[in-house]
C-alpha cells in the first residue's frame, strides 16, 4: 500500500508525461494515465467547445464533467481552480468573471503550470493567475474566493477530506463551489485498486459516492447538490489489463457503479462551522 506522498509524487509525475500528450491520446485513455482503448473514444471527458472562453491549447481532454458551466460564475468574481492543468477551466471561468473578475489556476505539477502560463501569456491575460501548490493547502488566503471549481483532481487527492475542508476555508462566506468528480457505488476489484496506472487515471483513487457527499457535509457546506450524474463506463481492452476472464465477468456482475458526478455546495453566509466556530 502506497503513502500518501508515494501516490502524490505518482500523480506529480504521470501528470508531467500528460502535459506533453495531445489530447487525443488523453481522451480516450483513463484521465490521461495510458492504457488507450480501441473500443471506444472520449471515457470520461466532455465537450467544451461549445462553452464561451474555451481556448483550444489549453483543453488537454482530462476532465470527468463541464463544471464551469454549472458554476454560477457572475462578471467580478474571484474564482479558483483545482488541479488547473494547461487552463482550460481557467479561462472559461474569466468570460464569466470578466475584466472585472480574478481567477487563480491551482497545480502542483510543474509542467502543467508553465504550459497554463504560456496560454495566458499568448492570450494576453492579466487577471488570470497560476500558483504552484497543493489543493490539500492552497497558497491563497482564506474568505477570498466567490467561487471554486475542479474538474477531475480530488479523486487523485489521498486525503479528500483536507482539501475539501481547505476549500471551505478560501471561499468566502455565501461562496460557493461546483466541482466534477469520480465516485463509486460498491467496491472495485482489489487488483483495480492497488494499480499505480488506474490511481493516476482516477478510478482506483475515486470513493464511494456517499462518503464523498458525507465529506462535503461534515466540512461545514450546506444546499449540496448533484448538478449532474453520469456513468463512466470502462472498456473492456483496459479492464482485461488487470482482470482474468472470470474476474471481469463478476465485476460485471456485482453492479459496482464508477459515476462522473457534478456537486455544488454552498459555504454558509454566517459561515459557522459544525463545531461552533464562526468568522
Amino acid at each position: 500500500m502506497k503513502t500518501e506522498l508515494e501516490l502524490k509524487e505518482l500523480v506529480k509525475s504521470k501528470y508531467a508525461e500528460i502535459a506533453l500528450q495531445d489530447k487525443e491520446t488523453n481522451m480516450s485513455s483513463c484521465c490521461g494515465s495510458g492504457g488507450c482503448s480501441t473500443e471506444v473514444y472520449n471515457i470520461m471527458s466532455e465537450d467544451y467547445a461549445n462553452l464561451p472562453g474555451y481556448v483550444a491549447d489549453a483543453d488537454l481532454g482530462l476532465g470527468c464533467g463541464l463544471p464551469t458551466e454549472f458554476a454560477l460564475i457572475k462578471e467580478g468574481h474571484t474564482v479558483i481552480d483545482l488541479g488547473s492543468g494547461a487552463g482550460n477551466d481557467c479561462f472559461v471561468a474569466r468570460k464569466l468573471a470578466g475584466e472585472s473578475g480574478k481567477v487563480i489556476g491551482i497545480d502542483f505539477t510543474p509542467q502543467m503550470i508553465d504550459k497554463a502560463r504560456e496560454n495566458a501569456e499568448k492570450l494576453g491575460y492579466n487577471n488570470v493567475e497560476f500558483r504552484m501548490g497543493d489543493i490539500e493547502n492552497m497558497p491563497v488566503a482564506a474568505n477570498r474566493a466567490d467561487v471554486v471549481v475542479s474538474n477531475c483532481v480530488l479523486n487523485l487527492v489521498p486525503n479528500k477530506k483536507n482539501v475539501i475542508q481547505d476549500i471551505f476555508r478560501v471561499l468566502k462566506p455565501g461562496g460557493h463551489f461546483s466541482i466534477s468528480d469520480i465516485v463509486l457505488i460498491g467496491e472495485l476489484p482489489a487488483v483495480i485498486q492497488g494499480a499505480a496506472e488506474m490511481y493516476a487515471g482516477c478510478v482506483s483513487g475515486a470513493i464511494q459516492k456517499s462518503t464523498y457527499l458525507q465529506l462535503i457535509e461534515e466540512a461545514g457546506f450546506v444546499n449540496i447538490t448533484l448538478q449532474k450524474e453520469k456513468v463512466i463506463t470502462m472498456p473492456d481492452d483496459i479492464l482485461e489489463k488487470y482482470l482474468s476472464t472470470e474476474e471481469l465477468s463478476a465485476y460485471k456482475l456485482s453492479q459496482t457503479g464508477i459515476y462522473s458526478v457534478t456537486v455544488y455546495g454552498e459555504k454558509p453566509a454566517a459561515c459557522c462551522t459544525p463545531g461552533g466556530n464562526c468568522c
